[in-house]
């Protein structure tokens, strides 16, 4: 049977609730997509995630979904849009990264003027949640008192039983590691 009738047919049945159809499509265009993803990206993990990302929406909306007369077609074409958003959300963030310039203005940077920048979506979340995971506790503790709290270094340094110079490297120092890994991404 031509691969091309064999997953229109795998689609209609998914339209209608199969699994085992989902799984079978799934099994036959996956590494193709990621292949393809590849190649509009340079990324193998982008690409993959991208790819069950894609997988994952179908199944979300099978319900709704039109009839497809080429699912591979059809599906490479989400895949690429679902990407290109990813890599304009990518450039996104290094570009704020960027725009923070040395160290001296990262720390001058309001933790507002940081969000609007860098915190715009989910992917973002997702990646400021792992950068800050790299934290210490105590470095963890400072950043929340100065950029969610809003308090002077010297509150800090009082609140937290240090002395000023101290909270400063402090939270400087979290402040490098957070854009270190938020450039890794």
């Amino acid at each position: 049977m031509d691969h091309q009738l064999a997953h229109q047919l795998l689609w209609e049945r998914i339209c209608m609730g199969d699994r085992d159809a989902f799984f079978d499509l799934y099994k036959a265009l996956y590494y193709r997509l990621v292949n393809f993803g590849l190649r509009v990206c340079g990324n193998t993990d982008l690409s993959s995630q991208a790819t069950d990302d894609v997988f994952t929406s179908i199944w979300e909306k099978r319900e709704n979904l039109a009839r497809v007369e080429n699912v591979e077609a059809y599906l490479r074409t989400f895949l690429k849009r679902k990407l290109l958003r990813l890599l304009e959300k990518e450039r996104k963030i290094h570009e704020a990264l960027f725009k923070a310039g040395d160290e001296g203005e990262w720390m001058e940077m309001s933790y507002e003027e940081f969000i609007v920048k860098v915190q715009s979506d989910e992917i973002v979340r997702y990646q400021l949640k792992q950068a800050l995971a790299k934290l210490t506790f105590r470095q963890k503790q400072l950043i929340h008192l100065k950029f969610f709290e809003g308090l002077s270094y010297e509150q800090i340094a009082e609140q937290t039983n240090q002395t000023i110079k101290t909270a400063y490297n402090t939270i400087y120092d979290a402040l490098k590691v957070l854009r270190k890994e938020l450039n890794s991404f």
